[in-house]
């Protein structure tokens, strides 16, 4: 199931990346050759038909779902060698319909981020914590699902000491020593209960857990705020990632923090677990994610692509495509090889338990 999730979630994010390219082009003038979801093998295709708002385009491009799910891309005329004439290839655009093609796919990412969280926001909710001693989400592999704690237990007491709010729990057993056995009443179903956990010591933290979290509720917002808090966390988590880059490059963070297919496919299951609000929340940080990445001016991505076609604007003729499309390629194999060495690491981690 956790496979199946993050496949899903993955597909949108890259349908609507390339969507926003096919669109551009559409609107350009430019044929789209094949819109497809995943690199490998095809698995599916299906040939467009003709309709009369667009008789030139429509009908042109083949639609195909291909083996690795991982990718996608929109495969526009004039982009083989034999095909460098086509009028309405790509190449033969001007160079800011190009430019507005190029920026499209990030920039439908960083709207899907915003329509996300306003659908979160307004629809949904945002999560807030209940001071109420009373047991949410119960961590699987941890002391309190190992004691038989379940999701809904409500806790009396801890050692005969009464409590009645989550904040009073959590300072009761954040004390505990190291090593030491809780007893803790609980009401289940309307029926009191008795069971012996021990707490787990958090070496961060420095403190006792359980592996317990609070019920929440989910407090929603009216539509215009929805709206604000929309664009202004799809702006504050772009500033982040931004941020974020610029430590990466200077070493301030370490490269291990990076994530491959195996680690975020591994993160939407955990963010899955945690229920709708936070999947559809981790949905909108790797669709700002894949859009920051590609405007970065890295061979192979967009952000490359674009500052290629803003060097033409300055100099009055395009670079030499052969020795753009190398560059391109060079690129396309090292950030190949990043895939497979960052996969590598997250296999590493999980076989140790990270």
């Amino acid at each position: 199931m956790m496979i199946i999730t993050a496949l899903l979630v993955l597909a949108v994010i890259i349908l609507v990346h390339e969507w926003g390219h096919f669109i551009a082009c559409r609107s350009a003038g430019i044929e789209v050759q094949e819109f497809s979801i995943g690199f490998g093998p095809k698995l599916l295709s299906y040939k467009g038909r003709a309709d009369q708002s667009d008789e030139e385009l429509a009908g042109k491009t083949e639609y195909s779902l291909r083996l690795f799910p991982i990718g996608g891309f929109v495969r526009m005329a004039g982009s083989e060698p034999d095909d460098l004439d086509n009028p309405a290839g790509f190449n033969q655009a001007s160079p800011w319909q190009r430019i507005k093609v190029l920026a499209a796919g990030p920039l439908m990412n960083f709207v899907l981020a915003i329509v996300i969280f306003i659908f979160a926001f307004t629809v949904i909710g945002i999560p807030q914590p209940v001071n109420v001693p009373e047991l949410g989400e119960v961590v699987p592999g941890k002391p309190a699902a190992k004691a038989g704690l379940q999701p809904g237990d409500r806790v009396i007491s801890i050692d005969g000491q009464k409590v009645s709010t989550w904040d009073e729990m959590v300072g009761i057993i954040q004390k505990t020593p190291a090593g030491k056995t809780l007893e803790l009443v609980i009401n289940r179903e309307g029926q009191p209960q008795t069971v012996t956990v021990k707490p787990e010591y958090n070496k961060s933290t420095k403190t006792s857990v359980l592996g317990v979290t609070a019920t929440l509720s989910y407090e929603k917002m009216g539509l215009w705020e929805g709206i604000k808090l929309g664009f202004i966390n799809t702006y504050t988590t772009t500033i982040l990632m931004l941020q974020g880059l610029v430590q990466l490059i200077t070493g301030a963070v370490s490269a291990d923090s990076l994530a491959g297919p195996v680690g975020i496919t591994r993160m939407i299951g955990e963010a899955a677990q945690g229920g709708l609000i936070y999947l559809l929340n981790f949905t909108a940080l790797l669709s700002i994610n894949l859009g920051v990445i590609n405007l970065l001016p890295f061979p192979a991505l967009d952000g490359s692509r674009i500052v290629f076609t803003g060097l033409e604007l300055v100099r009055g003729r395009p670079i030499e495509a052969e020795r753009e499309n190398f560059i391109h390629l060079i690129g396309f194999v090292v950030l190949l090889g990043l895939i497979i060495l960052i996969t590598f690491n997250d296999i590493l981690n999980i076989a140790k338990g990270g």
